[in-house]
């Protein structure tokens, strides 16, 4: 009776994000009750292995009594400190601190955020205040990456490069500008690293000189692509995109928010290909998504230009929960359990991750698997030679996404065929041999599809 009444309570009041309303209302929602390590539990009682970290952010995995602890202390001693009248909390600077310590490069300036859309916006707030305080307010324009996505507030949706998020909402506004992604799998150019790095860097100077150089503010791309179906870039991809910034005289901006703290191995994933960005955003993995935080991370440059530039006068911009102190003890405490060991486990489990979707990769779906670390993909088509997607008529998100589901596992299902993966780092070999497993069912199970049987025929 609990579970049928908060199905008609969410149908009722609760908007759920990134959904289709009317059809939410008609499937009811599905309510979680528990979590521990790697595992979650519904309503029902039914145990899946959570392919996706919640939203590729529970990094430490669900249960974890120290972090819980943390905020318990810190709810208790202060459970709230502004930030504003040059006030701060013992967390909070710590965590400015630590972050800073390990952070790549000259990145020393931490400003905190609620999450990765505000991250992301403050970052546009802070690029515009930098070139005013340089005497160039006309770098106003920006660029980013098809397939990309760098949040859903109203600016950074428009950086978004994804359809979904620009209908019906004006976006993306005329100062927004896109160049074609690294996507191997269905570039243009073939599947060649080199060629597609070269296609990239040329992509970019043919947009700024389109634009004019000295209109381009910025460049924002994700070492991997998150949302847009987990796209790998070819190695030395983000290392010739920032160094092309660099000669063009254009800040490069990292989003981190999916591939920080352990998500693809270290702690960034920026530092794989020893790239140091203008600024950096990050979020989820921070605080492993018990409460809500996010982080800019600005360069010496950067900071120290908005900082001479504004003098005594204060620079108007702010939140009420930046740098909160209960999340910032969470912060503090995922840190020690990521260095004690998780980011060692998640190295450990992402090579058998990776191992087992790729022993998937003769199933008649699967198209391509791709991914580093605990982040991974695979591609369905029902025609590997041609690369031909699934048919729309399978319905491969709901679909899919509902027969992992019953198998007892969590995964992303995108609309376009794609599987995504993000487990937590402290993954046991049972959990990722259970993903996998889970896995091949589903895809014998979409196998049998009518409507995806149709066009493997057709």
């Amino acid at each position: 009776m609990l579970s049928n009444s908060l199905v008609e309570l969410d149908r009722a009041h609760l908007v759920h994000p990134v959904a289709s309303y009317r059809g939410h209302e008609k499937a009811g929602v599905r309510v979680l009750r528990s979590g521990q390590g790697a595992r979650v539990t519904d309503a029902s009682g039914h145990e899946m292995v959570d392919g996706f970290a919640g939203l590729w952010c529970v990094n430490a995995g669900y249960g974890q009594n120290s972090i819980v602890e943390a905020a318990t202390r810190q709810m208790q001693e202060l459970p709230y400190a502004t930030g504003y009248f040059s006030l701060g909390s013992e967390p909070a600077i710590r965590l400015a601190a630590e972050l800073a310590e390990r952070a790549p490069g000259d990145l020393n300036h931490v400003y905190f955020t609620l999450g990765g859309s505000d991250a992301v916006d403050s970052t546009i707030r802070f690029i515009r205040y930098y070139y005013h305080c340089l005497g160039k307010p006309e770098k106003d324009q920006f660029i980013s990456v098809a397939n990309g996505y760098h949040g859903s507030s109203t600016v950074g949706a428009g950086l978004t490069a994804l359809p979904l998020f620009h209908a019906g909402f004006g976006l993306p506004f005329d100062w927004q500008h896109k160049i074609p992604s690294h996507y191997s799998y269905r570039n243009p150019v073939g599947t060649d690293p080199q060629a597609i790095i070269y296609a990239s860097v040329g992509a970019l100077r043919a947009k700024v000189a389109e634009l004019g150089a000295e209109r381009v503010a910025a460049f924002y791309v994700e070492p991997i692509q998150g949302s847009g179906g987990v796209l790998v870039p070819p190695d030395g991809w983000v290392k010739a995109m920032r160094e092309t910034c660099r000669e063009l005289d254009i800040l490069f901006i990292a989003d981190e928010v999916i591939t920080g703290f352990g998500r693809t191995g270290p702690l960034f994933a920026c530092t794989t290909e020893d790239v140091v960005p203008d600024l950096m955003t990050t979020a989820k993995g921070l605080t492993s998504g018990y409460v809500p935080m996010g982080a800019v991370f600005l360069s010496d440059k950067v900071y120290n230009t908005i900082a001479d530039g504004a003098g005594a006068a204060a620079i108007g911009h702010g939140y009420t929960y930046s740098a909160h102190p209960v999340s910032a003890a969470v912060g503090l405490e995922c840190l020690r359990l990521y260095e004690n060991g998780l980011l060692d486990n998640g190295v450990r489990a992402g090579q058998r991750l990776m191992a087992g979707l790729h022993a998937l990769a003769d199933h008649p779906l699967v198209g391509e698997v791709r991914g580093r670390g605990m982040l991974a993909a695979i591609e369905l088509v029902t025609d590997k030679a041609n690369k031909t997607p699934l048919p729309a008529s399978s319905e491969p998100a709901r679909r899919i996404f509902d027969r992992a589901w019953d198998n007892g596992l969590v995964i992303r299902a995108f609309a376009n065929g794609i599987l995504g993966y993000a487990p937590p780092l402290c993954c046991t070999d049972d959990d990722i041999d259970r993903i996998v497993d889970c896995t091949r069912t589903t895809l014998d199970q979409t196998l049998e599809d009518p409507d995806v049987r149709a066009a493997m025929k057709g």
